[in-house]
């Protein structure tokens, strides 16, 4: 499948499910331990790194009562539940209008959840609290959509409208997650980009916004699967319904496939990571349920490639680099060097996953993936870069454009 090749509709099913995003995996870490990427594979520091993960979620998660890894929990940082705050104000809306709500929130705010970069923090007026990195971006969104900075209409603030959404402003942004010269925030007109796209997509796709909001995704939902639905569907509805918004990369019979990447090592030479949208999808699953929905299968999701848990695998030794000097240069989402880092982050963290569940004897539907990524291996991440950097940067430099990681 390289790109000149005319794919079929089963390519393209295929390319945006977790099935490609496994198999490229798969062949990257199949790969690395037949010496054919940047990377070493040290198999005897995988039980070390299994261990490591489940002490970090027993301190976190005593009881291993684990939320699904979404942006939720960002919204709670610091102990804080700002979701009641928006509980408290949507309590007269049925069901489905609380879930457009929540949508609305959640959809956008991870769509400005990419690297915030090492010195941008978030100070919180009514807490005197200051977040960074994802947690801070997660906050600073959560006040972007709660002052109705989305909304076109001023009686109906607490909503995301696709009006709202392409007149945001730089200056709006920028005053709102506090921008300075003395605070910069990477990738800030990437961000607002993405935010703009989202306005256009929905007034284009009404089939999937039928409401004109991306909250309206829950109609079409709804519609299609009643109130019962899979990992995978939920995933394959946010990649029809917001691929068109990420930055020009591969497309297939016109359709923008969003994170995958041209990688010639692979079978079809593309290299699946559909990072974000899972992240958004698993995002999803919370007010779904709310509202009343089954939802199933999630552990057929994959672990999310990104730094965290990428840097995991490197700052705690399970990888290593052959070139050690190439941590110190900047590399772009698209070279080799990073697909690969990321390839082995999904295809590890399968692994890592299911060694924690065996070893606390869960099953993986009743303790899939987004629970171990949750209350392990994120943090587990964050907390192996802290003791080797103070500023808890990740082991390797990425260019981000705000919108990779």
């Amino acid at each position: 499948m390289n790109n000149s090749h005319t794919y079929s509709a089963q390519d393209l099913d295929f390319l945006l499910s977790p099935l490609a995003i496994r198999q490229s995996a798969e062949k990257i870490l199949e790969l690395t331990k037949s010496g054919q990427t940047h990377f070493h594979y040290h198999d005897d520091q995988f039980e070390p790194v299994v261990d490591y993960v489940i002490e970090v979620i027993r301190q976190n998660y005593p009881a291993l009562e684990i939320p699904f890894h979404s942006r939720w929990g960002h919204f709670r940082a610091g102990g804080i539940d700002r979701v009641k705050i928006l509980q408290e104000q949507i309590q007269k809306f049925d069901s489905l209008e609380k879930a457009r709500i929540k949508l609305d929130l959640v959809i956008t705010s991870v769509l400005l959840d990419a690297g915030a970069g090492n010195v941008w923090s978030f100070h919180e007026q009514s807490t005197q609290k200051d977040f960074a990195r994802s947690e801070g971006l997660g906050v600073a969104s959560f006040y972007l959509f709660m002052e109705g900075a989305l909304s076109d209409d001023a009686d109906k603030p607490l909503q995301a409208t696709a009006k709202g959404l392409q007149h945001l402003t730089v200056q709006k942004l920028s005053e709102v997650f506090q921008v300075s010269a003395q605070n910069p925030l990477v990738g800030v007109e990437g961000r607002l980009s993405l935010l703009r796209n989202l306005g256009k997509t929905i007034s284009e796709k009404k089939d999937l916004f039928p409401g004109g909001r991306p909250g309206s995704l829950v109609d079409y939902l709804h519609l299609r699967y009643g109130k019962k639905i899979t990992g995978p569907q939920l995933l394959r509805a946010v990649l029809d319904g917001l691929g068109e918004i990420w930055p020009g990369r591969v497309k297939v019979a016109g359709v923008n496939l969003g994170d995958i990447w041209n990688y010639s090592k692979v079978p079809g030479g593309l290299a699946a990571f559909h990072k974000l949208s899972q992240w958004m999808t698993y995002s999803l699953i919370e007010p779904l349920l709310e509202a009343g929905f089954e939802v199933i299968e999630v552990e057929k999701l994959t672990g999310l490639a990104e730094y965290r848990n990428g840097g995991l695998l490197l700052d705690r030794g399970l990888i290593s680099l052959k070139d050690p000097g190439l941590a110190e240069k900047s590399h772009r989402p698209d070279s080799e060097l990073i697909i690969e880092w990321r390839g082995l982050t999904v295809s590890l963290l399968d692994r890592i996953g299911q060694q924690v569940q065996s070893k606390l004897k869960k099953s993986p539907s009743e303790f899939p993936l987004a629970k171990v990524l949750e209350g392990g291996t994120w943090w587990a991440g964050r907390k192996a870069a802290k003791a080797l950097r103070a500023d808890s940067s990740p082991p390797l430099k990425i260019e981000s454009d705000g919108t990779v990681f």
